[in-house]
């Protein structure tokens, strides 16, 4: 069954509920949008659909998908690992350098896991 969703734009033609659904989760339709079945006679909002009131639209903020406070450890422990090893007069403070070396590795290797595997933003 072919649906039409009225926008303020236009109207949009989909071939069914489902294509609705996909287009309401990617921001394209919105819930005050009208929508109707081919053949009937009356709009209805889609937010009063339950397939679409039930489903989800991303989370669009990015604060919490940022690693900023990761990044900055990394770089302090690394400034102070470079500090050490720099002006460490003594093995033992040289080898406190090199042991924040591999840290700040580590660190950086999870932050460029979690971008690798985290999936993309959705506008």
């Amino acid at each position: 069954m072919a649906y039409r969703v009225r926008t303020p734009d236009g109207e949009l033609m989909f071939p069914s509920l489902g294509d609705i659904e996909r287009a309401y989760v990617q921001g394209l339709v919105d819930p005050d949008d009208e929508v109707r079945e081919d053949g009937a006679e009356k709009w209805r909002k889609a937010s009063s659909f339950p397939v679409l009131a039930q489903a989800r639209r991303p989370q669009a903020n990015k604060d919490s998908r940022s690693q900023k406070l990761t990044v900055l450890g990394a770089v302090a422990v690394g400034v102070l690992a470079l500090v050490l090893l720099v002006t460490g007069k003594s093995w033992n403070v040289r080898m406190m350098g090199i042991a924040l070396a591999l840290v700040v590795s580590g660190m950086l290797t999870r932050v460029t896991f979690k971008a690798y595997k985290r999936p993309p933003t959705v506008l």
